[in-house]
């Protein structure tokens, strides 16, 4: 897939029926377990779904939105956090497609999108 398409990695938070209902839309997306990244803080998981150009799928909202908050305050960038309510995996997918569908990964960079 071309950086044109939202890449998605899903927090431990999430189920990993999203990842897979995600990828069976063609769409790019990890997981934290295939990441080898369980256990890592939230600053450490951003970090890396930044450094591979993913937008971070999350439940932690209070968590992320300070995150969001200090890559503003620093000007550092990031490829987007979504925050989703935690609902089964199928109302999660369906939420995020409308995100997936409507934007492009450069439109994703630096939002914080709830769904």
């Amino acid at each position: 897939m071309s950086d044109f398409f939202i890449s998605i990695y899903t927090d431990e938070d999430v189920s990993l029926l999203v990842t897979e209902l995600v990828r069976m839309k063609n769409f790019r997306a990890l997981n934290v377990n295939e990441t080898d990244r369980k256990g890592k803080s939230d600053a450490e998981q951003l970090e890396f779904a930044t450094e591979n150009g993913c937008a971070i799928l999350t439940h932690n909202r209070r968590d992320f939105e300070a995150l969001a908050h200090e890559y503003f305050m620093n000007e550092w960038t990031h490829a987007g956090i979504i925050i989703s309510v935690q609902r089964p995996p199928r109302l999660i997918v369906e939420k995020l497609f409308g995100v997936l569908n409507d934007l492009t990964a450069d439109e994703m960079k630096n939002q914080i999108i709830y769904i």
